[in-house]
């Protein structure tokens, strides 16, 4: 097997390897984010809050099923692990190409779905009348891209699987770059407005895709890929649906909870939503380093656990705990402290960057917490135990929330109110998942 971009996950020291897996993969995602966040920024500045609004109110709706298979790629992650930390050689190849074949099929779905729900769906969420033609726009063609972002995904799940979270990385920053040129190309120089960027979008995503499925089929066996072998191993298939759908629901539950949110934003108007859309970015962006540390804690976690190094286990727990607290409290720190300066990057509008910093105080300064419910999660999945984190998660972050939003804001009808649901849900989802975690790990020491 070559041991190019490979990390030895089953021996040696761990916080070194963990933090050289996961600080890539969060800046991959973080930089993701910069770059998709310049659809926001750009159409801020260059064009109208209405146009900001339009782009930024898409995220959860797109989220919604674009969750739902990005999470089967950690059950790609997870099998190709598996087969590794095994050792089963001839099985990572069938894992390969089943994962790309889903990928493929999973696009073709999205696509689909994007074009026929776009309008119903934004008009269910109570997008303001302003904006929801553009907004309905950005959302189709967004769509036309979910291919390649597919592709993208699961050929990083690959590639994650052995240690290699680096070259996901490049790819993403190349993707990105087109983007941002893209973006002022078409906003500035051709006044296309929503469509300029979201077409910027679709076209940096087949950007990334293609250097994914470049450095596949570059690979040495057993990683490499040819499109003419491409086969769907039903075995690996059923496995990655059971490891990552959980994980997909999860995802998407989520997403239906922030709809609902959205639509409580809405009903404040066009600047409750330009407002809440430029500081989401920077929720997302804190939110990447626990993804990038719970990423750590599935891909260690199922490579140890199938080796049988059980203790070692342990270990990835406490570190990516530890280094993932740590390095997302950092963000929400600087998020917090600069929220002015930074949010005037995307608006110049008064009572936009009012409900901007709202948001901030409220919301993402405590998204730390995160780190408490996910890397358990992470952890348990990595053990084969799917289920229950996700279980717990959607009860706490998800069916609480909306809860929250028709009893608590429907009272107050307040922003800022609305907002302390988040830290809310963190605590109670967290101290749940805590609980859940310890509880299995006795059994499986038992």
């Amino acid at each position: 097997m070559n041991k190019s971009h490979q990390i030895d996950m089953l021996h040696g020291s761990l916080l070194d390897k963990i933090l050289i897996f996961a600080m890539p993969l969060a800046f991959s995602m973080v930089l993701q984010q910069l770059f998709n966040s310049a659809d926001v920024a750009v159409v801020g500045r260059f064009d109208s809050y209405q146009a900001m609004a339009a782009v930024g109110s898409n995220g959860q709706a797109i989220n919604l099923m674009i969750n739902l298979f990005v999470g089967l790629s950690i059950g790609a992650n997870v099998i190709v692990a598996k087969y590794i930390g095994k050792n089963e050689t001839s099985k990572i190849n069938d894992a390969v190409y089943t994962s790309i074949s889903l990928s493929l099929i999973s696009g073709v779905f999205l696509v689909i779905w994007g074009l026929s729900v776009a309008r119903p769906l934004l008009t269910l969420m109570n997008t303001p009348e302003d904006i929801i033609d553009l907004a309905v726009v950005y959302f189709r063609i967004y769509f036309l891209g979910a291919p390649f972002i597919m592709l993208y995904n699961f050929g990083s799940a690959i590639l994650r699987s052995k240690g290699d979270s680096s070259r996901p990385l490049w790819s993403l920053a190349l993707g990105g770059v087109v983007n941002l040129i893209l973006n002022l190309i078409f906003v500035i120089g051709f006044k296309l407005s929503v469509v300029g960027v979201a077409l910027a979008t679709v076209i940096s995503n087949i950007v990334s895709a293609a250097m994914i499925i470049y450095f596949l089929i570059r690979e040495q066996p057993p990683f490499n890929l040819s499109f003419k072998k491409l086969s769907l191993d039903k075995n690996d298939a059923l496995q990655i649906l059971k490891i990552g759908l959980p994980a997909g629901l999860q995802g998407s539950l989520f997403s239906i909870s922030n709809i609902v949110i959205q639509t409580a934003i809405n009903s404040l108007g066009s600047y409750a939503s330009a407002g809440s859309a430029a500081a989401l970015n920077f929720d997302f962006m804190t939110y990447y380093f626990v993804a990038a540390f719970t990423q750590a804690a599935v891909t260690f976690t199922s490579q140890n656990f199938s080796a049988g190094n059980y203790e070692r286990c342990k270990k990835v727990f406490n570190l990516t705990m530890l280094a993932g607290t740590i390095t997302t409290g950092a963000a929400c720190a600087i998020c917090a402290i600069w929220k002015t300066e930074i949010l005037s990057l995307y608006t110049v509008n008064p009572e936009v960057l009012r409900f901007a910093e709202v948001r901030m105080i409220h919301a993402v300064a405590f998204l730390w917490m995160c780190n408490i419910y996910e890397i358990p999660g992470g952890v348990l999945r990595g053990m084969g135990h799917s289920t229950l984190p996700t279980v717990i998660i959607l009860l706490g972050c998800c069916v609480l929330r909306i809860i929250w939003v028709y009893t608590v804001f429907a009272y107050f009808k307040n922003f800022a109110v609305l907002m302390d649901v988040y830290p809310v849900s963190w605590a109670i989802t967290s101290v749940a998942t805590l609980i859940a975690y310890f509880y299995l790990w006795r059994g499986l020491k038992k």
